[in-house]
């Protein structure tokens, strides 16, 4: 068992005590040629909370951070916890309307942002009945940039410059909290309707710090991070922030949006241990090595990396066997969920089992129940058999904020039940099956998506595919959206190997109906394949 005190500031716990350990002078950050220090980080973080307490933000209300991945979303993150105010996030790439419902959602009696979004957010801030006391504002800048340089911008009233501001504010002491205090919420990904938060209290994080990220994984001192995901969602904010500053480690972020180019040059510059990824990049990275190859160029250099992790989608057994035998480097794929904080099923070192999510993470019980259980008592599936996964945990959000009827429905006392459809063997490794609402029903038959992409991207010429359902003359059909590798063009004599391949390997009825080769899959803000864009795009075409 974890044993966590009742008085638990995560900000104490993730940067304050790594002072008190004699890590001072170490290296927290890195931002291109740029570094700063564990000491410099706290003094940073003990002014923004002096900030805060200046502008008339208390303990217990939501700061709105919409910031990219540079060096103050370190200092604001950790000055809310020392505030003891509530961290919310936001992509500051979201559409205006997105970034409005957040302000609205969260009630934040403060923002964090860059000068794009402050100023689509000016409007809502400077209105008589706002409940936002004051946004503060700094440079969006370039990896290796002066992320305190001064913002061009008209500043005045509740919009206010942060470098100089912060520069003035006297150092504020650490606010005692309650382990079981809301410290930080963390969104569900809003695949349909509109995002709900999960309220999150301190004890949530560092247990899941202490039996994921320590235990299972094995983050070190002498460890340096790099992220596709970004840091406003969770799995980020626990892989490339939290987790190495528990440790002493060192985070080197980059502020551009992950591609393969952008990953490979952080990769380069900061010669990182441990990569948090998701599978698309992982294809990606493949790819981009096989273009530089063919091109004559260097390949891909990732000797540092001890280990990278993948979570937030399916990583397909025939992908991470490519990686493998390419750069003999283990990727630990596990599953996670806002309403758990992060990873409680994982492969870990010395224990990878290609095709599966691993073991359940140390501290953790899990389940797998028939669809129509009603609470964790109810009699588990057998092995093999494919069912909906329940987890317990000590990381267990209190609930979804402003929806109760949801939370009801997902959570039961120490138990979540998270929609996912999985089965587990004998042996415990657990195997993904898809969502419970992403099953489609062809020809009276189920269909998994996941099967059929798995089943597809072990064809010489498939990069990446995702399979969705349409409607065709009012019955559901499967439709493949392909991205193809090097070397191979778009025809519809491949279209109709792809589709024999997978008539011949899985049941017949599996096989998609159409296929469709573009030339990449869109995203969601959370790095996954984004399902609801693709059927847009189908509606929008017709075909």
């Amino acid at each position: 068992m974890i044993s966590l005190p009742d008085d638990l500031s995560l900000a104490r716990y993730f940067l304050y005590d790594r002072l008190e350990e004699g890590l001072g002078s170490k290296a927290a950050v890195l931002f291109g040629e740029r570094r700063w220090t564990y000491d410099e980080v706290a003094s940073k973080s003990r002014r923004m909370a002096g900030l805060f307490a200046a502008h008339g933000i208390r303990r217990g209300e939501r700061v709105l951070i919409v910031l990219p991945d540079a060096p103050p979303f370190a200092w604001t993150f950790f000055g809310v916890l020392t505030r003891g105010a509530v961290v919310a996030m936001g992509n500051p790439n979201a559409p205006e309307e997105n970034l409005a419902y957040l302000v609205a959602y969260t009630r934040a009696t403060a923002i964090v942002t860059v000068p794009e979004v402050a100023e689509k957010l000016r409007p809502i801030v400077e209105r008589h009945d706002s409940e936002v006391l004051a946004m503060f504002v700094v440079p969006d800048v370039a990896t290796g940039d002066d992320p305190e340089k001064p913002v061009p911008m008209a500043f005045g009233g509740k919009v206010i410059e942060l470098a100089p501001a912060l520069a003035k504010a006297p150092e504020a002491p650490v606010t005692k909290v309650h382990r079981d205090e809301p410290a930080i919420w963390l969104f569900t990904s809003g695949s349909t309707g509109e995002p709900k938060a999960n309220v999150h209290t301190g004890r949530d994080f560092a247990f899941n710090t202490e039996v994921y990220a320590k235990k299972t994984v094995g983050y070190r001192e002498s460890d340096v991070t790099v992220s596709v995901p970004r840091l406003f969602f969770g799995y980020a904010t626990g892989t490339n922030l939290m987790f190495p500053f528990a440790v002493g480690a060192t985070a080197g972020l980059f502020s551009e949006r992950p591609t393969p180019e952008s990953l490979a040059n952080a990769i380069a510059m900061y010669k990182p241990t441990v990569v948090t990824n998701v599978p698309t990049m992982l294809g990606k990275l493949l790819e981009y090595d096989a273009e530089l190859e063919a091109a004559g160029k260097p390949r891909l250099n990732l000797s540092s990396i001890r280990f990278s992790l993948s979570a937030g989608e399916a990583l397909p057994g025939p992908l991470l066997a490519r990686w493998q035998a390419r750069f003999a480097s283990d990727v630990y794929d596990g599953i996670g969920s806002a309403e758990m904080f992060h990873i409680y099923a994982s492969n870990r070192p010395g224990d990878v089992k290609i095709g599966s999510l691993g073991k359940v993470v140390e501290g953790y019980e899990l389940r797998v129940l028939p669809e129509e259980a009603e609470g964790a008592g109810a009699t588990p599936c057998a092995p093999g058999e494919i069912g909906v996964l329940w987890v317990k945990g000590d990381s267990v959000s209190q609930g979804y904020w402003l929806d109760r009827d949801k939370s009801f429905r997902t959570f039961h006392g120490h138990w979540c039940r998270t929609g996912d459809l999985f089965h587990m063997d004998a042996q415990g490794y657990l195997y993904f099956a898809g969502r419970a609402d992403d099953l489609l029903k062809v020809g009276g038959q189920w269909v998994a998506p996941l099967e059929v992409e798995e089943c597809m991207l072990e064809h010489g010429a498939v990069a990446a595919v995702a399979v969705i359902g349409i409607e065709d003359e009012g019955l559901t059909k499967t439709k493949a959206f392909v991205v193809l590798r090097a070397g191979h063009a778009a025809h519809p004599d491949l279209a109709v190997q792809l589709q024999e391949h997978v008539r011949t390997t899985l049941a017949k009825y599996k096989y998609p109906r159409v296929v469709e080769f573009v030339e990449d899959l869109p995203k969601n803000d959370r790095g996954k394949v984004d399902k609801k864009a693709l059927r847009a795009q189908h509606a929008r075409v017709g075909s």
